[in-house]
Order: C-alpha cells, then structure tokens, then sequence
C-alpha cells in the first residue's frame, strides 16, 4: 500500500503540498482528485522520487521509492505520456526499459496485446496520436507486472471504447489485490472506476471517503415533478426541512423529502402526477461543493 505521512512540500515561499497524509489501500481503486494547483501532481511525483519532500515522507509497502531494487517490478508509473524517445519505436522503447531490469522481451510481446498496440507497434512513438502514447505509457507502467499502479490522466485523449478498456482494466488490476492509485478530471468517468476518492484543495486534503460516503454527505438529493395542480402540491409538501423551487408552471424541484412521500402526499389529495423522479447528487456535484474554496484559476463569471 502507499501511506503518506505529514507529506510536505516546498518551493520557497510557496507550499505546494501542506501536511497531507492518506493511505492508498490494495485491492481497490482509488480516485486521487483535485483542481489545478491543488498539489496533486506534486504529491505523485514524491511518492515516486521524483520530488524530495520537505517534511514528512511517504512509502510503498513500508519502504522509500528510492530504495526499491527493482523499481518497475514493483510500481508501475504513468505520469507523462510524452517520456519516450521519439525516434524509437514503441516495441524498441519498451525493450529498452525492459532491459533496464532484466525482463525478457516476451513480456513486451504482452503488454503490447495488452494494451492494444500490435498494429503501431513498430511505428515510431513520436508519430503516436496522444491516445496512443497514453496506451504506451500504460504498456511501460505494466511492463515489470507490479503490485501497485500510479496512473496520472491514463485516459487522456482515449476514445470511447479506450476510455472504457482503461476502466475495465484498472478495476480488474484492484480486483486481482493490486493498489491502483488513478488520477483524473473527468468525474463522470471516475464515478465508474473508482471505489475510493483522495481530494486535495490547496496542498491540503479535503476528503478521503468512499464515493458513497462523499456524495452523501456533499450533495442533497432531489425530486423533479410534474402536475397540473403543481401549486397546490408545492404548499403541501413545504416544511422546514423541505424545499420546493419552480423554474416554469407545472414543474416542481423538492429537496429534503423523498419521491415515496411526495407520492404518497399527492395520493392522499388525489393530486394527479405526470412525472415523478429522484435525482441523486453526483460524484462532480459532490466535487464541486467540496472545492469551491479551492479553485486556484477560476473562469469569469463561473458560478460561486
């Protein structure tokens, strides 16, 4: 697993990772998230060596990064997909890797099937789309069959039926006892592969909760109805928990009640329904209103 401890970082005046501490758990995927500026890349990169803490520290499976003796058998990384020498082919690159830790070349041969690289496979990595050098980050990250996973954006820039084989993939890398760590923006899709979220906000953590734990205690749910007698509906079903707004006639927005109860109140009054729907809030509803005081760049005349 990877725990981090007091994980801080500096650079001078600037902190850019204040005190964080979590635990990456095997067997399950978790969403590590963030806005921009949030200090998630930061975080990645000393949890890999690649950065130096200032204070605090972090390991995989109780040791430093740095100490690990065959690294790629152990942590597969993605956290820049454009890493590769343009002039080799993606086969060649990955052989150079593998040579690095004395893999044999059949295990390329795999992470090549793997990841859907036979047909480019000989083609030089710099003529590679960006969606086909995430695939070769993915094969590289593969490549020593290792426990833990740290996959930053593995869907950018996939299409569709990539973006589905990337979550497919992850979840079965958990499902088989791996510790799969997956960073992404898109909520839609993390909301589907993830089981686990970290949430950083200005180098601190904001929430380390299931999904299910998050959206529950970051959203409210709602109930869309329609009705010829909306007005009346709407006075009988106000209470000082409840909340009725309405954006044109006949049509009522309720939080703070459930759909059984408005139905069951509609019944009682013989009140005729011609739509009733919950709505659950989301994992991006859940994010949004977790973060809001922690959006470093903000777009003019976004939404407060």
């Amino acid at each position: 697993m990877i725990v981090a401890d007091g994980l801080t970082k500096r650079y001078g005046d600037k902190t850019a990772v204040d005190g964080v501490s979590f635990t990456v758990q095997p067997g399950k995927v978790t969403g590590f998230l963030g806005p921009n500026g949030a200090g998630k890349s930061t975080t990645m990169r000393m949890i890999v060596g690649l950065d130096t803490p200032t204070a605090g520290r972090v390991t995989l499976d109780g040791r430093d990064y740095r100490s690990l003796r065959s690294p790629l058998t152990e942590v597969g990384i993605l956290l820049d997909a454009k890493a590769v020498h343009t002039g080799r082919s993606a086969q060649n690159h990955l052989r150079a890797m593998a040579a690095t830790h004395g893999i044999p070349r059949s295990r390329v041969d795999e992470v090549i099937e793997i990841t859907g690289l036979q047909s480019v496979a000989k083609r030089r990595a710099g003529k590679f789309s960006l969606g086909m050098g995430q695939r070769l980050g993915i094969a590289a990250a593969l490549l020593g069959d290792p426990r833990t996973l740290i996959l930053d954006e593995p869907v950018n820039g996939l299409d569709p039926e990539g973006v589905r084989w990337v979550r497919q993939f992850v979840r079965a890398q958990a499902a088989s006892g791996r510790t799969v760590l997956l960073s992404s923006h898109l909520m839609s899709e993390m909301a589907l592969t993830a089981d686990h979220v970290i949430v950083l906000g200005r180098g601190r953590v904001l929430a380390d909760a299931s999904i299910a734990d998050l959206v529950s205690a970051w959203t409210r749910s709602a109930v869309t109805v329609r009705s010829p007698r909306a007005g009346e509906l709407a006075q009988l079903v106000t209470g000082p928990d409840v909340t009725v707004t309405s954006a044109e006639a006949g049509l009522l927005d309720i939080t703070g009640t459930t759909a059984a109860a408005v139905g069951e109140i509609a019944a009682q009054h013989q009140i005729p329904l011609h739509e009733l729907t919950p709505r659950s809030g989301s994992l991006e509803d859940a994010y949004l209103a977790l973060t809001e005081g922690s959006v470093e760049y903000r777009t003019q005349g976004a939404a407060s």
